[in-house]
């Protein structure tokens, strides 16, 4: 390899996983200053976004799992030759642990890099169901950037249907772990590792077609890349990339920075259980410091001036079942790239948050520092990770909450977006199936609107159309609908989770990797949080009974019904000061129950929605809120848990750090 140029950023030279990590990575492709046609970077950066579309696009019409081709519970990336993403509508896995085991120099046109290994992907994968496909770019007989694709599918092996077992102790219970390997060999497909991966799996059929599709649609991607530097030079496309990042930095620096006040908060929160131990608070903590005037850090590509610096010190051992995630790699690369979505809340307006993209250019932006190994950020292999979204979904939310002490709680309530349920046994005609879902849940009341409906964190994804199931799987769709009273009160509501029922027409079994279902979307500055994730088998027959949120094979009879709802958002402000006329709106629309109208929101209603009628005594309703303590800053926990956190910390109505 040679001389790195002063300009660039390596990394250490060893990773937590004790490989070698000597690939130039992260640092500029022309020099600080270059000219650049602010047109054709336009021209770039649409034709970036085209290509990743085109790519999801391919895959999604030529996939066969559900998980991929319906759920679309996969997402696509552009990245340079120094590894930063350049596109910014999703995020993504990373190049780093492809370039690490197979230098630039020795990559042909036709390759396609394939790996899942959790602990070999330098953080970009998180459970071994996420499968990575990787295509290099090449432009006059070199490298030029990477095309790639990522998502979760039905099957990997393991010890349960769906390569996710909720009580797992090791990764080695969770499916086949493949290290970066040459999937294709200058456009010839390996069919002996193809061979392997799909002998382990219960659904191979399903996993070799979205194999086929993802490494053609990367190939495509990658000839439409390519066709770009045909077109306008190497140079020129380059300057691009660093003008597209050097913006994405400074719009940050400027917009979004600018915003959060010098100095340092702290908060954290919980995931509620891991799947071998008892319910406990196992602690996801960061301590967030503002800085203007931070000094450069050339070893590590940050520029002078404002900084992040988000320290996990405080987070919990590492657990002994599958909720751990490994975050501790190439300085934390891919959880700066997952949490800084979060920070567009700071935006000016709702529509220029949605204008803002989180690619490479906010990296320089944060410094992440992890405690020493064996956490639930810094896990040692072979501990599981087939859960790990309680993980890092729930740092989104501990990241949210620091912001909102740093500034006047004027951030999100709490969401949980994803939760993996399903049923697996004999269909119709005698043969094995699966139906893995991915449902969403409300998303957190905002200090201008209302939370959103059943959201779902991974972009354009979705529920499993009803139409499909029911023709593909032995069960009926009774109700899918949104689950009344589920998101916090507040002057803003929390947006509602669903409401999923079906009925099985064969014995089966029953799946959930959930997490929420005691502890609950917590509600900021005097919004409550909202309900927790619950599953009930049999509701209101003779067998009825609630199931546990982290279950692999729990039965259900031919003719039982499966009540599935999923988190609401928390709410945001004192629900006393919602305006009447939405609490009578929200009725109307059955978001909202008479009972929770005056219970939550001390609105005395008149007339009735079936009636068309319905609307409130305003004299009456000012009595009964003026009977009510409003919330206070000063006497108030900042932040509302749920009762559930009570049952998990011996009786407390909130922790230490809920206070401002």
């Amino acid at each position: 390899m040679s001389a790195v140029d002063p300009a660039y950023v390596t990394a250490k030279p060893v990773n937590p996983a004790g490989l070698p990590t000597s690939y130039e990575h992260g640092g500029r492709l022309t020099a600080e200053g270059s000219a650049v046609d602010p047109i054709l970077v336009e021209i770039v950066q649409g034709t970036l976004a085209s290509v990743e579309m085109e790519v999801e696009t391919a895959i999604g019409r030529t996939s066969r799992s559900p998980m991929i081709r319906d759920a679309h519970d996969f997402r696509a990336g552009i990245h340079d030759r120094q590894l930063r993403k350049l596109t910014g509508r999703s995020y993504s896995a990373l190049v780093h642990p492809i370039v690490r085991d197979y230098p630039i120099a020795e990559m042909v046109e036709g390759d396609v890099f394939f790996h899942n290994d959790v602990y070999e992907s330098e953080g970009g994968i998180g459970h071994l169901p996420d499968l990575c496909v990787t295509v290099p770019v090449f432009h006059q007989g070199e490298v030029v950037a990477f095309v790639q694709a990522f998502g979760h599918h039905d099957d990997i092996g393991g010890a349960v249907p769906g390569s996710m077992p909720s009580n797992a102790t090791t990764v080695y219970e969770e499916g086949l772990a493949v290290p970066p390997i040459k999937l294709w060999d200058a456009g010839v497909p390996n069919r002996s590792a193809l061979r392997i991966m799909t002998r382990n799996s219960r659904m191979p059929d399903s996993l070799a077609a979205d194999l086929d599709a993802e490494c053609s649609a990367c190939l495509m991607g990658a000839r439409r890349l390519g066709e770009l530097f045909d077109r306008y030079g190497r140079e020129s496309i380059e300057t691009a990339f660093d003008a597209i990042l050097d913006t994405t930095t400074e719009t940050y620096r400027r917009e979004i920075l600018s915003k959060i006040p010098d100095g340092t908060y702290v908060w954290e929160d919980y995931a509620e259980h891991d799947g071998v131990d008892e319910p406990q608070l196992h602690t996801q903590r960061i301590t967030l410091t503002k800085v203007s005037d931070a000094p450069a850090d050339p070893e590590n590509g940050r520029p002078a001036g404002p900084r992040l610096i988000i320290d996990f010190t405080g987070t919990s051992k590492q657990a002994r079942g599958p909720i751990n995630h490994c975050g501790d790699y190439v300085g934390g690369n891919f959880l700066k790239k997952w949490l800084a979505p979060i920070l567009r809340n700071l935006a000016d307006t709702p529509e220029r948050m949605a204008e803002l993209d989180v690619n490479e250019g906010i990296v320089p932006l944060i410094e992440m520092r992890f405690p020493e190994k064996g956490t639930l950020l810094t896990p040692i292999h072979p501990g599981p990770t087939n859960a790990r979204t309680f993980v890092i979904l729930r740092l989104l939310g501990v990241l949210a909450g620091v912001v909102a002490k740093a500034v006047d709680g004027k951030m999100p309530a709490d969401q949980e977006t994803i939760r993996y349920t399903g049923v697996y046994g004999k269909d119709l005609d005698g043969n094995d199936y699966l139906m893995r879902e991915v449902l969403g849940g409300g998303s957190g009341g905002r200090y201008y609107a209302d939370g959103e409906d059943t959201i779902h964190v991974v972009p354009d994804s979705r529920n499993l159309p009803t139409e499909f199931t029911e023709s593909r799987f032995p069960f009926i769709v009774e109700r899918l609908g949104l689950a009344q009273d589920s998101g916090g009160a507040g002057e803003y509501r929390g947006g509602l989770g669903y409401e999923k029922q079906i009925r099985m027409l064969k014995d089966a079994h029953f799946m959930s990797i959930a997490d929420r279902s005691i502890l609950a979307c917590w509600g900021v500055r005097g919004g409550k949080a909202g309900m927790p994730f619950q599953v009930v088998i049999d509701p209101g027959g003779p067998d009825e009974r609630e199931v546990d949120a982290l279950a692999d094979a729990e039965e259900i009879k031919a003719g039982q019904v499966v009540r599935i709802r999923t988190t609401g958002g928390g709410g945001w402000g004192d629900p006393l000061a919602r305006d009447p006329q939405s609490v009578v709106r929200d009725v109307v629309w059955r978001k909202v129950s008479a009972e929770a109208a005056l219970r939550d929101y001390g609105v005395v209603l008149t007339g009735s929605a079936d009636a068309g009628d319905l609307g409130f005594d305003e004299a009456a309703t000012a009595t009964e809120r003026s009977g009510r303590a409003a919330w206070s800053r000063e006497d108030d926990a900042f932040f509302d848990r749920g009762p559930g956190y009570a049952s998990l910390a011996d009786g407390a109505a909130s922790a230490e750090v809920d206070r401002i």
